[in-house]
């Protein structure tokens, strides 16, 4: 029997994952991080011509949103036809496979551009008020690396330390980020090895027009810190106040 057409077209439907690439491709000001790369992207020599700037910064946002490697970037790209539309690249293209989309972050690492876009998308988002600087939320969190020395240097990546969270020990990096309390806007990011200190970089994570700094336990005495005294004048640092470290993180989430 034939089933009898209810009007439903699966066509239009959109997804969350495509409304939300809807709203990157409204609100990410692709033309200025672009104009930050375009100096030094890989210039056309004699083999094969190198993949559309957009197209590779598309591509690299997507794996941070998703939190893909750069094994499973290369095979989403062939898999969804949602990825490949966002990115610019059509069925008939020849697609970036997981060498270009890691010599795109090696490239964006070598020239330190991550801190400039996010510098430009903030300086953005301040200027149409998304963003009001009257508080910050400073918390770290860490990012899991491989413990094994069994690869060919028979070693891990002397980048990498070991630290005690709880009862329990973890291996890799650290992040530590400061957030707009109001927004939940990140606007600062440092990198360090995992065994660091959070309150070491608390002096880092504050922009200095804020009149409060939200931040855990971990952060406590941080007007104190030597790092503190030297970023500012004297009384000069914002109020301090607990939270709970679960709280702090979700504001992050937000952002």
């Amino acid at each position: 029997m034939k089933q009898q057409d209810l009007g439903l077209s699966l066509c239009t439907r959109r997804t969350p994952k495509a409304m939300f690439l809807d709203d990157m491709q409204r609100v990410v000001p692709w033309a200025e991080l672009l104009a930050l790369i375009a100096p030094y992207a890989p210039r056309a020599g004699t083999g094969r011509p190198p993949f559309a700037l957009e197209a590779m910064l598309r591509i690299h946002f997507m794996q941070q949103w998703f939190g893909l490697s750069d094994v499973a970037m290369e095979e989403a790209l062939f898999d969804v036809p949602l990825y490949r539309e966002f990115a610019g690249l059509g069925s008939t293209d020849r697609l970036p496979d997981r060498v270009s989309i890691l010599r795109f972050r090696h490239l964006l690492e070598k020239h330190q551009l991550a801190a400039q876009m996010l510098a430009t998308i903030n300086a953005l988002l301040q200027a149409k008020g998304l963003m009001l600087r009257q508080g910050t939320a400073v918390d770290a969190t860490l990012i899991a690396a491989p413990s094994s020395t069994k690869n060919k240097d028979g070693r891990r990546d002397p980048e990498m330390h070991q630290t005690k969270k709880g009862n329990q020990w973890h291996v890799g990096m650290k992040v530590h980020i400061g957030v707009d309390a109001d927004s939940g806007l990140v606007h600062t990011v440092v990198g360090t090895a995992a065994h660091v200190n959070d309150g070491t970089q608390a002096a880092a994570l504050v922009h200095g027009q804020e009149a409060d700094v939200f931040a855990d336990a971990g952060y406590q005495g941080i007007a104190k810190r030597e790092e503190a005294r030297t970023s500012r004048p004297p009384g000069t640092w914002p109020c301090v106040r607990a939270s709970a470290g679960s709280s702090t993180r979700a504001i992050m989430a937000s952002g």
